[in-house]
């Protein structure tokens, strides 16, 4: 029987969604950047433009272009223009997470800045090309840590300070950021730092059963109990996040399918964590979080989790061609269908309670649809280090 990923109706029913979520995201667009939608795709009133979503919405969006979507391009050009001149700082350099509010310097936005530019750039917008460079200069000087083989954290705003902290999650987006920088600058250095990042934070999950350790001391030591207290963060959540083991599984094999001479450690990697991951969170839906025993914390599904599970089974499979991962695949696709598409007001609904009804409690609305559209075009296209590259050079999809 065949594969989902081989049937011309499945991918046109992929490339629906596509434009079904790139056409909600229009929605979005206000003279700062890109800002939060609700529940019924309205634009929030009183939240400060976000960093991380503007730069998610312009990757979007060039991603868009790519695609040949009418629109998509400006829409990508309004965003290089508002990270250029909404939220950099430009006193002291990098980008505020807030519009026009001075504040802390953090690596999980300003790996999507990194993110946006290099697909702008991919995608040909001629304002791409300064901001990749700036953003470029930023996480050299700033962020990476030759050293230590992965990113700080965060600084202060004048970069006096940096955080006594150290997150798989920020880190994990710069190997995101750093892959899509290898394909829109043609430097393997881009590569080699996301492998070293890489390997620091996959060595710690395969000697935790290949569950994620997320939380780190400035010396890189595990903190087991971090955020006990608040293991509903968005962000930083207590114990294991089983969807960020599925978005390292897909970006590891990404990061092999760049490397000249990938080690052997990528695939074993990318398989260990999937299983577990699935293993762990999979009670009708993927909870948000579990304990370092695997038994879940957090029990609500949110829609980020299912599109990163989407991902790496489609990924696994094209390299492997293991049926477990196709009939993974098509549970978790079944499972976005029922449950998290919403087919009336668009988009998808970010979270579900633990009875699988729309909730609330961790995320408000729809904020960006970053996740979901990934979720749609990486069953179409071959493994590359990014999606743009990919659609760049794989442009029949």
């Amino acid at each position: 029987m065949a594969g989902w990923r081989d049937l011309a109706s499945h991918r046109e029913w992929l490339g629906g969604e596509t434009a079904r979520l790139l056409a909600f995201a229009r929605r979005s667009r206000i003279p700062e950047g890109f800002g939060w939608l609700d529940a019924d795709g309205e634009l929030e009133t009183g939240r400060p433009p976000q960093l991380w979503i503007t730069a998610r919405m312009t990757h979007v969006f060039a991603l868009g272009e790519l695609l040949g979507v009418p629109g998509s391009g400006p829409l990508a050009d309004h965003g290089l223009r508002a990270l250029a001149e909404r939220f950099a700082d430009p006193e002291h350099g990098g980008w505020w997470s807030e519009a026009g509010v001075p504040g802390p310097k953090e690596a999980y936005p300003h790996s999507f800045v990194l993110l946006a530019a290099a697909s702008g750039h991919i995608a040909g917008r001629p304002a791409a090309e300064d901001l990749l460079g700036a953003a470029i200069a930023v996480v050299e000087r700033r962020f990476w840590s030759e050293a230590d083989g992965a990113c700080l954290e965060s600084w202060d705003r004048e970069w006096r300070t940096p955080e006594p902290y150290r997150g798989a999650n920020a880190n994990m987006h710069m190997v995101e950021a750093f892959l899509a920088a290898a394909d829109a600058t043609g430097h393997a250095v881009w590569l080699q730092r996301a492998e070293r990042i890489a390997a620091r934070l996959i060595g710690v999950a395969r000697e935790h059963g290949w569950r994620v350790v997320e939380h780190f001391d400035a010396d890189w030591a595990p903190q087991h109990d971090y955020n006990r207290d608040d293991p509903r963060h968005r962000f930083r959540p207590y114990g294991v996040t089983p969807g960020h083991g599925l978005e390292w599984s897909r970006l590891l094999l990404q990061l092999r399918a760049g490397l000249p001479d990938p080690p052997g450690w990528l695939l074993e990697a990318a398989s260990g964590l999937f299983a577990r991951a699935v293993g762990d969170g999979w009670h009708d839906g993927l909870v948000y979080t579990t304990d370092l025993e695997g038994r879940p914390v957090v029990e609500d599904r949110l829609h980020w989790v299912v599109t990163e599970a989407i991902g790496a089974a489609a990924t696994l499979h094209a390299v492997t061609g293991e049926r477990t991962y196709e009939a993974w695949y098509r549970r978790l696709w079944d499972f976005a269908a029922l449950h998290l598409i919403d087919a009336e007001r668009g988009g998808w609904y970010h979270e579900l309670d633990a009875s699988l009804q729309p909730s609330e409690a961790t995320w408000s609305g729809k904020p960006d649809v970053y996740h979901a559209i990934q979720a749609t075009l990486v069953p179409r296209l071959p493994p590359r280090p990014s999606l743009a590259g990919a659609l760049r050079d794989d442009p029949g999809v």
